[in-house]
């Protein structure tokens, strides 16, 4: 597999705007994830991130820590995977994790040590795939929600249905609507494969969540939208004031038919 590759002005912007990627040395703030693996230091940044975002409890803190994390983590390497074939490495060692808010809404990046990428050989994108989403999800995800879940009790299947909407989300709205038909067509046999074909080691776990969380959309009633309503609550109603749901919060929304 190649190595090294670099990122178009155009790729770079669309990574590094809305998915907030960014090189390491460049970033306002943040720690090694690595760092987090050591419970009493995570659960000391825990506990001084809870005053800030407004949450009661350090559950509620790590869940919604780890809703803003699945989006910067899973957006900028499934999209850069998908849309360009190339491969970022989301590792414990390479990736900081920054937790800034501003007291109304999330401002962290994501910011990488070493952003070169790999790409796949011409009949090797099968095997290239694996090895990409098997460091992020196995090799990134995995420990950092099990170090969450020891450190403040916030379910697994929280944190793994926080990750999951954030794929879905990545796939069925960013790129479902890219301008490039070829990005289109290879991001759904990329979702496909994900949810349907992706080996429980894939996520370090004994299933696959992004499997497990699948719901198709329910209509909500008085309105033309439809969405994937949660089998979960992230508990974001108990750290906002005045109180709001998600728009699939399982609490507020019709429960799907199945």
């Amino acid at each position: 597999m190649k190595g090294g590759e670099t990122f178009s002005t155009c790729e770079w912007d669309a990574l590094a705007g809305p998915l907030r990627l960014c090189k390491a040395a460049d970033a306002a703030s943040g720690l090694p994830a690595a760092h987090w693996l050591e419970e009493t230091r995570c659960a000391q940044w825990l506990d001084g991130l809870g005053p800030v975002i407004g949450s009661p409890t350090r559950r509620i803190t790590a869940s919604l820590l780890g809703k803003r994390l699945s989006f910067l983590m899973t957006g900028a390497c499934l999209y850069a995977m998908s849309a360009y074939d190339k491969g970022l490495a989301l590792t414990l060692d390479n990736t900081l994790v920054d937790a800034r808010h501003d007291g109304r809404v999330w401002i962290s990046s994501l910011p990488l040590r070493d952003l070169r990428t790999t790409t796949p050989a011409s009949d090797q994108r099968d095997a290239w795939r694996l090895e990409v989403t098997t460091a992020l999800f196995a090799g990134l995800l995995q420990p950092l929600w099990e170090v969450f879940h020891r450190v403040s009790g916030v379910p697994r299947r929280i944190l793994w249905e926080n990750t999951a909407v954030r794929v879905y989300s990545l796939y069925e709205r960013r790129l479902a609507t890219h301008e490039s038909p070829e990005v289109r067509e290879r991001a759904q046999a990329d979702l496909h494969w994900l949810l349907a074909e992706a080996s429980n080691e894939v996520f370090g776990l004994a299933y696959n969540p992004l499997a497990h969380f699948d719901r198709p959309p329910t209509p909500l009633p008085g309105t033309d939208r439809s969405v994937r309503v949660r089998r979960t609550c992230c508990f974001y109603y108990q750290a906002s004031d005045p109180v709001e749901y998600c728009s699939t919060c399982p609490l507020t929304c019709p429960r799907p038919s199945r």
